[in-house]
């Protein structure tokens, strides 16, 4: 259950929450979550000796878990956006729009399974007859996997996650988004950059979200030097959904 303006709810007042394959309800709700167990530090340091090895078998079992789950899916591309985009809102309709054109050109489509512009992506994959993944994770405020999923998963670990997202897709699609929709962006960006995986094209879709990001990139970090002036053709932005699809297609050798 996930408070209507963003926030967390107080454990004592969630209703439900996933605990990677589990759930609890109620009284039963645990506070924190496994990530935050794994990176917090106290005491005097000696507890990982007696935890953290167990927590490789965890780590080790949601890949495993993940692998099994997703091995088998066709051509897939990743669509990341805002839970908070509501439905109705024109980056909905846009979302809808770009998981059924995906689908007729031949690809599963794999979101983060959450609300929003993930519904949205999932939802037109659905209605498009094609194969629609949401690949979802614990946090303190409880989202769960949306009703348009067919393939779900859900992750205690963030890095497991994200290998997912990358592992079982051949691009990106990234409608507005926050926080983590950048997270996601700049991951893949780094990844191309530096070559650890290759025809990995990757569409921002909304000019006018992400213009000022572009305008920034080319006049900050690459007039400063941070970055070099061929790392801008690393992405494409387009408000249109076909041109978005053909991006995708095309550099995938569709």
């Amino acid at each position: 259950m996930a408070n209507p303006e963003g926030a967390p709810f107080p454990a004592e007042q969630r209703l439900e929450q996933r605990l990677g394959p589990v759930l609890r309800r109620r009284d039963q709700v645990q506070a924190g979550t496994t990530d935050q167990r794994l990176l917090d530090s106290d005491g005097d340091g000696s507890e990982w000796v007696h935890t953290d090895p167990w927590r490789v078998m965890r780590i080790q079992s949601e890949f495993v878990e993940g692998f099994g789950a997703l091995a088998e899916l066709p051509s897939a591309i990743s669509v990341f956006g805002s839970a908070r985009t509501p439905p109705g809102a024109p980056e909905y309709e846009a979302g809808v729009r770009i998981g059924r054109a995906l689908v007729d050109a031949g690809f599963a489509v794999i979101t983060g399974g959450g609300p929003g512009a993930m519904e949205a992506a999932n939802r037109g994959a659905r209605e498009g007859n094609g194969i629609s993944v949401g690949l979802g994770i614990e946090l303190p405020f409880e989202q769960g996997l949306n009703p348009h999923v067919d393939i779900g998963v859900n992750f205690r670990y963030f890095f497991v996650r994200k290998t997912m997202f990358v592992k079982y897709a051949q691009g990106f699609v990234v409608l507005p988004g926050g926080l983590g929709t950048l997270d996601e962006l700049f991951e893949a960006l780094t990844l191309v950059q530096t070559r650890k995986v290759t025809r990995f094209p990757i569409v921002l879709f909304g000019t006018a979200y992400w213009g000022g990001l572009v305008n920034w990139l080319r006049d900050t970090v690459v007039g400063q030097g941070k970055a070099s002036e061929g790392d801008l053709l690393l992405f494409h932005v387009t408000d249109d959904v076909d041109e978005a699809v053909a991006l995708v297609t095309k550099e995938v050798g569709r």
